[in-house]
């Protein structure tokens, strides 16, 4: 039986979540980040 926690292919769900919480800043948080170092607001788009 396989594990729940893991995919058709094999891949750990669990693994993969702990290793993208690790992960650092998302794509939109370093822009975010970026833009209001910059003096910019980029959440008024």
């Amino acid at each position: 039986m396989k594990n729940k926690n893991q995919t058709i292919s094999g891949t750990n769900i669990d693994e993969v979540k702990r290793l993208n919480a690790q992960s650092g800043l998302s794509y939109n948080q370093a822009k975010s980040l970026l833009a209001k170092k910059k003096g910019f607001d980029s959440s008024t788009k």
